[in-house]
């Protein structure tokens, strides 16, 4: 285990994310004066001087709005600035030519309103159309490739902008490597259920040396990939740099029957009830065991999803070395250091807990054989 425990044989090598509200009305004293000849206005381009030159300029006609809504339905004026008319202290009505009447003057009113309003509508229509022929036009030279879209997040809505934020890795599409180098959250005072699930499947010894069998059970509740971790374990102890080393031994899983052992992954809590059994104390550095009084070789599932201080950002060599160094114990190795500075750490060195001892600076190692 990383914990304390008895010494052993050693291995060889062990080294090492816009009113078209016009002129304003003439105030009423210039309206109540004798007839004055008709001028021209300058021509102003758009619907309410193509209506002017279709009817005529009647001050009538071109009376403020608000004045001909007032008097056609007796509605309060509005509450913002005064219009001319209201400035002269003067009504819409008494500012009308004699013989005028007041539901006269609103009809027209309303007609040019309409009217003017028709025209704007028109011609808004007419560059709205124009946009959409453009825009369309566009689309037909720069189609949008399925490359140009943006992604979705993992909500399901696309980024947007540099402050989207990226997705979190979807671990069920993650390579073999990639989620060895993966760290997942995992509480380090988990206690979980003690139940346990075999990881289904076999995978078969690939060498000819002392066959070792084992099963891997994995804690209910972890939400870890026990598929993976049973992978891992696999992969790791039949490299030659581990306990396969020349073909000395090979490993072999299986899922039902009576293995030499099970390799157990499982929460902090039910990894000290184990590892206790055997009288060994896994809770002040969070450690795992090889609980040898019992079948299960425990690995705390804090340390394979969070790893360690020593070896901080190396997830995939951590958990080489966690099951090299557990395993060993299984096969009757015990705690060694290494006697040289700049050497690499023997895996049977407790390197969760330290690197470094007596004035000696170690280098990580996860291998038994290292050198292979």
């Amino acid at each position: 285990m990383d914990g304390s425990g008895a010494q052993g044989p050693t291995a060889a090598g062990l080294g090492n994310s816009t009113d078209l509200g016009g002129p304003a009305a003439p105030a009423a004293s210039a309206r109540a004066r004798a007839p004055i000849p008709r001028q021209r206005r300058p021509s102003a381009a758009g619907p309410r001087q193509d209506y002017l030159d279709a009817f005529g300029e009647d001050d009538d006609v071109l009376a403020p709005r608000g004045d001909a809504r007032t008097a056609d339905q007796g509605a309060a004026p509005p509450s913002g600035p005064a219009g001319p008319d209201a400035a002269d202290g003067v009504d819409g009505d008494a500012a009308r030519p004699a013989g005028e009447s007041a539901r006269a003057t609103v009809t027209k009113g309303k007609t040019f309103t309409g009217i003017a309003a028709a025209a704007v509508t028109t011609v808004l229509a007419v560059v709205v159309a124009g946009q959409v022929a453009h825009d369309r036009s566009d689309a037909g030279l720069l189609p949008q490739s399925a490359t140009d879209r943006a992604a979705p997040d993992a909500a399901g809505i696309a980024g947007t902008g540099a402050d989207a934020k990226a997705a979190p890795p979807n671990v069920s599409a993650l390579t073999y490597d990639q989620k060895m180098n993966t760290r997942y959250p995992l509480s380090p005072t988990l206690e979980g259920s003690g139940r346990f699930d075999a990881v289904p499947g076999f995978a078969k010894a690939p060498g000819t040396g002392r066959k070792y069998t084992y099963r891997v059970d994995v804690e209910q509740g972890l939400g870890l990939d026990g598929e993976h971790f049973a992978a891992a374990v696999q992969k790791t102890l039949n490299d030659d740099r581990s306990w396969a080393h020349n073909g000395g031994r090979t490993f072999e899983r299986v899922s039902s029957g009576k293995p030499d052992f099970v390799i157990t992954l499982a929460s902090p809590g039910t990894t000290a009830t184990w590892c206790a059994k055997s009288g060994l104390d896994t809770t002040e550095d969070n450690v795992s065991c090889d609980s040898a009084a019992t079948e299960r070789v425990m690995i705390n599932a804090y340390r394979w999803a969070q790893g360690s201080k020593t070896y901080g950002d190396e997830m995939y060599a951590y958990r080489e070395m966690l099951i090299n160094h557990e395993i060993g114990h299984r096969l009757g190795y015990g705690h060694v250091t290494c006697d040289k500075e700049g050497a690499l750490a023997p895996v049977m060195q407790q390197q969760t807990k330290f690197l470094d001892h007596d004035g000696i600076h170690c280098l990580p190692n996860p291998w038994p054989y290292p050198g292979s």
